[in-house]
């Protein structure tokens, strides 16, 4: 067994080549071998939102708090809000963030392959954002 203590794993702030806006990681669990699974609690400030991106093995978004938005390639804008349990496909080209007026916190859980748990690529315009 292993117990991770609230605040023994320090929050880190959302690099600006993957997120636009103010985001907050905080790490929650990486799993050992032979498990693959990673957790985070992550906070998007208004309009904050990340980078076009896919993951090998799907991912898992557990909406805590505020509202906020995702969208999977070629499909609408969706709005989620706490409660909310939002699943992409593995190698689906998604994006997820915060409403304009309201930050949105989710745990995103993902597995690792090869090492890998994301592929992070081209940001998301304001356009494809909307308002």
């Amino acid at each position: 067994m292993k117990i991770t203590r609230a605040g023994d794993t320090p929050s880190t702030k959302g690099p600006e080549d993957w997120f636009t806006g103010t985001v907050r990681i905080d790490p929650l669990f990486a799993a050992e071998a032979p498990g693959r699974a990673v957790g985070a609690a992550v906070t998007f400030e208004p309009g904050a939102r990340t980078a076009w991106h896919t993951h090998p093995a799907g991912q898992t978004l557990i909406v805590t708090a505020g509202y906020g938005r995702v969208q999977r390639e070629g499909g609408p804008v969706e709005h989620i809000r706490p409660g909310d349990v939002v699943w992409f496909p593995a190698g689906e080209k998604h994006w997820h963030g915060a409403s304009p007026d309201v930050a949105m916190t989710h745990i995103a859980i993902q597995e690792a392959v090869d090492g890998s748990t994301v592929t992070w690529l081209e940001k998301v315009s304001d356009e494809q954002y909307g308002d």
